[in-house]
């Protein structure tokens, strides 16, 4: 019967997302992709990663596709964004889906480019959702993101004109995005910047309330003018320049007016105002970084407008909060340092008094009373006793550092008014030397001290002149029988009564980090510090037994070190002489408990770790005091020196340092001592080797004396010789070249006169050959013209009855042609009317056409065998040509053969001269042997006969005409053979 149908089977989530994933791709309705997407959209919290696995192409694909639709978009766009942020409790979720899914973005361009582009839309969430999808991809790949939004078309321009959107949710959607993207790349700060970013956030910022009504907008726009300010030189200079820093100045100028009572501001509003406050000041000390090249422009422009000024104003105010006050004076500070003319204008400004009615004597303005600024900071730095305002001290103290860092005139400026004010006897409670010289008396407060001598280190360090002039500073008066103690005895009594005390050792450390500053390289300071024995028998024991105080290892390593400069610097006249100071230190402190002080000093973490841990105060731990105890300047000091410290106790007393002071040099250089000493060794040695150069060259000396005697005896006996023989050739020298000469004479005649005989001949065997070869060069140049000629002749003759003939057949053609033509329009008109009367006429004019058309066929084809004929005649005749050319190659071939023969005649000519020429040679050592032999018989005495001469001559005579006999025949066959070479050329 009827069976109950079963229910259908449950989908799993991800049959589910699969489907989904599936219509989304496949479907060509927008209704149903739009679908497939909120499908997707609810699943995406829960299942990301099998949404993204399955659908994140189409996604993207989608926003591409259905980019017009706002609906489709908005949907997509949030779908993506629940993605980059799934439900905690997701079993899918996890960090590594954002970096696979903004690899997916990042990896093409052009899908950042599609998120870009919706900027360029009015649509209020697809502009929103967009800036938010760009932001978390950044988040989760900065470089990729910053690489791609760089270089999108216009993408940091569509970024920046976001600031524009009058809806606030998109402005600081826009503001956030820009603030993750600018804070490493330059270039993509210098874009935003010349967007034009700088105005646009100034307007964000005054719409919003400015610092003192703001929110956390205002917060967010001065944190992204941090990141397009911070360490870019160009943004800065394009900030200045645009008169940005006078919007600055108007910004906090509104904030230092007079606020109207009211009602009061809720605390969440004035945390809100001093972080906005605090921002601001932030982005003020990005212009002058220490050592940045536009600092010092940055400074002037920043006083200029008048911004420095309010930033003190505010330094001061009784209504801001301490950190704020800390950190405005800590800009102050940095828009002075270092630059003289601000250094020297800023002594002159006036500031309330942080201590009202304290001195009866100030300016009274607007209610208030005014003191100059100088003062001013002095009572904050010496003055305020509450721990919980050390860090408004702090700030006032660098503030004052700032004040005469690196200015010569302003330090001896007030160091001579601070000690003026002390010698008066007026009471000053900011006067550092007199806080500094009187025993500290109120133990809770042990920084009154400490700043002091902060700030009497900056004064005196490196700072000869400043030391000099503080070295008249004492205590007591002589004519009312008080013993006169000097400034250093003074603070090192208060060091080694602190110590017996147990002070606090922030106090302790300020006096002895003052000690060690004035007290290097000045042999002065150091005399003076060792005119009071018990100074160092006070710190020997501090060094010995660790002292009761806080602090301990740092006050046994700072005394260590006062006593290591005490020894560098002493001198044999000292109060304690060098070498007794030697003994004393190594009899009571060995040099290993020594190193063993400086190292643990120099490895304690407050030493150690100075550059990175913050000096202020921690707010975590209520009514304890800060952990700082050391300047930076100090530790910059220490970390410098402390190498040759450690080694002082190492020099031999002998040994003393030699130090320039104001251009005086006071002690034994030794530098100079070893110089000298070197050059002392240098020249014996050299004194030694020129005795022992000296002792070599006086052996040289001798043997060469000797060997020059010898060689002068031996020359003038060889001279006498040679005398002796001279003489002896210049007696029959005369006779016999005049002799020789005769001969010599006699014998050139003869053979310049064969000479000439023989080259006649020779110049009429060359004309006769010359007009051979030219006869012969002729007649084949003729020959081979002539047959050039003819061919040529041949060839023009045969391309003329080629043409001839192609023209008659293309005539013939065409006369056929046209009578055809002819023919069938007189055939078409009447064919109707006369189709059966003129159908076996029209039979037969076609066999009689046939018969012309294969007639016509036959002379076209008796002309084309008439032109290939031709065609065969002229290859042959160019083939006789090229037989014509191969034969004048073999007669220019016989030419050079003949040339070659003639040369060969040239050279067989110059042999017989050759031999000639030995033949006369021979006959002149006969003629020479036969005048020796006539002589040997006249002198024997023996009959010469003179028929033996005639007869020589005779001899001689037919040998020379058989040889010219010989000659002529040679000549003759030469001559018969070149005629015959002659003709076989012709």
């Amino acid at each position: 019967m009827f069976s109950i149908s079963s229910a259908p089977a449950k989908q799993s989530v991800s049959e589910t997302i699969t489907v989904l994933s599936g219509r989304l791709s496949s479907a060509t309705l927008l209704e149903d992709r739009r679908a497939a997407i909120l499908g997707l959209r609810s699943f995406s919290k829960d299942y990301p990663a099998s949404v993204a696995s399955g659908a994140l192409r189409s996604l993207i694909g989608s926003l591409s596709k259905d980019g017009e639709d706002v609906d489709t978009v908005k949907v997509v766009l949030e779908t993506l964004l629940m993605l980059f942020s799934p439900n905690e409790d997701s079993p899918e979720a996890s960090e590594e889906i954002a970096l696979w899914l903004a690899d997916e973005f990042t990896q093409r361009q052009e899908n950042i480019t599609l998120l870009l582009d919706f900027l360029d839309t009015n649509d209020f969430y697809s502009r929103l959702y967009s800036l938010q999808l760009l932001a978390a991809i950044l988040s989760a790949r900065t470089e990729r993101t910053e690489e791609c939004i760089f270089t999108a078309p216009l993408g940091i321009s569509r970024l920046v004109s976001v600031l524009d959107d009058q809806r606030d949710a998109i402005r600081n959607e826009g503001i956030v995005l820009l603030t993750y993207l600018t804070p490493t790349s330059i270039e993509i700060q210098k874009l935003v910047a010349f967007e034009n970013a700088f105005e646009r956030l100034f307007n964000i910022i005054e719409a919003d309330g400015a610092l003192s009504e703001g929110g956390r907008t205002v917060e967010d726009c001065l944190i992204l003018l941090a990141n397009l300010l911070r360490s870019n030189t160009s943004n800065q200079s394009l900030f200045r320049e645009s008169g940005c820093i006078n919007r600055l100045a108007d910004l906090l100028g509104r904030v230092l007016k007079p606020q109207s009572d009211g009602p009061e501001i809720a605390t969440w509003a004035q945390a809100q105002k001093n972080r906005n406050i605090y921002a601001f000041l932030a982005v003020i000390r990005l212009f002058i970084v220490r050592g940045s090249a536009g600092t010092s422009l940055n400074q002037t422009a920043i006083w200029r407008h008048g911004l420095a000024y309010h930033v003190l104003q505010l330094a001061f105010s009784h209504e801001a909060q301490t950190q704020i006050k800390a950190e405005a004076l800590t800009t102050c500070g940095d828009v002075i340092r270092q630059n003289a003319p601000l250094q020297e204008s800023f002594a002159q400004l006036m500031v309330p008094s942080p201590l009202a009615g304290v001195d009866p004597t100030a300016e009274q303005a607007n209610g208030r009373i005014k003191v100059y600024v100088i003062d001013g900071l002095l009572d904050l730095t010496l003055c305020l006793q509450d721990p919980q305002e050390f860090d408004l001290r702090f700030a006032a103290c660098e503030c004052l550092q700032a004040y005469f860092a690196n200015h010569a005139e302003v330090r001896l400026h007030f160091l001579g008014r601070a000690i003026e004010g002390h010698q008066a006897g007026v009471d000053e409670s900011s006067n550092v030397l007199t806080v500094l010289l009187q025993p500290p008396t109120d133990v809770s407060d042990p920084y009154r001290q400490w700043f002091a001598a902060v700030i009497t280190f900056h004064l005196l360090f490196e700072n000869p002149a400043a030391k000099a002039k503080a070295m008249s500073l004492t205590e007591g008066d002589s004519s009312d029988g008080e013993e006169v103690v000097t400034g250093i005895q003074t603070i090192t009594a208060h060091v080694t009564s602190g110590l017996r005390r147990g002070d606090d050792g922030r106090v302790l450390v300020g006096y002895l980090m003052l000690l060690l500053g004035w007290l290097f390289e000045d042999l002065d300071a150091v005399n003076d510090f060792l005119a009071e024995g018990s100074n160092v028998q006070s710190l020997i024991q501090a060094v010995s037994q660790p002292p009761a105080v806080s602090g301990g290892e740092l006050v046994q390593g700072l005394c260590a070190m006062l006593l290591g400069v005490a020894y560098e610097f002493s001198t044999k006249d000292s109060p304690v002489p060098r070498a007794t100071l030697h003994s004393i230190l190594m009899s009571r402190i060995d040099r290993d408990q020594y190193l063993d002080r400086l190292t643990k000093l120099r490895s304690h973490p407050f030493v150690r770790d100075f550059e990175v841990t913050p000096q202020k105060l921690d707010a975590s731990s209520l009514g304890r005091l800060p952990d700082v105890f050391f300047d930076r300047i100090f530790i910059e000091f220490f970390k410098d020196n402390y190498s040759r410290i450690a080694r002082a106790i190492d020099r031999e007393p002998k040994m003393e340092i030699s130090v320039v002071a104001n251009g005086v040099q006071k002690g034994i250089s030794r530098e100079l001592v070893d110089s000298l000493r070197g050059q002392v060794e240098e020249k014996e040695r050299a004194l030694k080797e020129a005795q022992a150069a000296l002792t070599t060259l006086e052996g040289q000396l001798g043997q060469e004396q000797a060997d020059h005697r010898r060689t002068k005896e031996t020359a003038a006996l060889e001279m006498s010789r040679v005398k002796t023989v001279n003489e002896g050739l210049q007696k029959h020298h005369g006779e016999e070249l005049r002799k020789l000469q005769g001969q010599m004479a006699a014998k050139e005649n003869d053979h310049r006169k064969q000479l000439a005989q023989v080259q006649t001949q020779q110049a009429t065997r060359d004309n006769d050959h010359q007009k051979q070869l030219a006869q012969a060069r002729k007649a084949a140049e003729a020959d081979a013209e002539r047959i050039q000629r003819r061919t040529d002749a041949e060839i023009a003759d045969l391309k003329a009855t080629i043409s001839r003939l192609e023209v008659n057949i293309m005539k013939a053609q065409k006369a056929k042609t046209q009578e055809f033509k002819e023919l069938q329009a007189r055939n078409a008109a009447s064919l109707t009317e006369q189709k059966e009367k003129y159908e076996s006429e029209m039979r037969s004019q076609r066999e009689s056409n046939e018969a012309a058309l294969k007639k016509l066929g036959e002379e076209r084809d008796a002309a084309l065998k008439e032109a290939r004929e031709a065609q065969a005649k002229y290859q042959t005749l160019e083939k006789q040509l090229s037989e014509g050319g191969s034969k004048t190659k073999d007669l220019q071939a016989k030419i050079k053969k003949a040339e070659s023969e003639l040369s060969e005649s040239k050279k067989a000519r110059e042999t017989t001269q050759s031999e000639l020429d030995d033949l006369l040679m021979v006959f002149g050592d006969l003629e020479e042997k036969v005048a020796k032999y006539k002589a040997r018989l006249v002198e024997l005495n023996e009959p010469v006969s003179e028929g033996e001469d005639d007869d020589d001559d005779e001899d001689d005579d037919d040998e020379d005409d058989e040889d010219d006999d010989d000659d002529d025949d040679e000549d003759e066959e030469d001559d018969d053979e070149e005629e015959k070479d002659v003709k076989k050329a012709k």
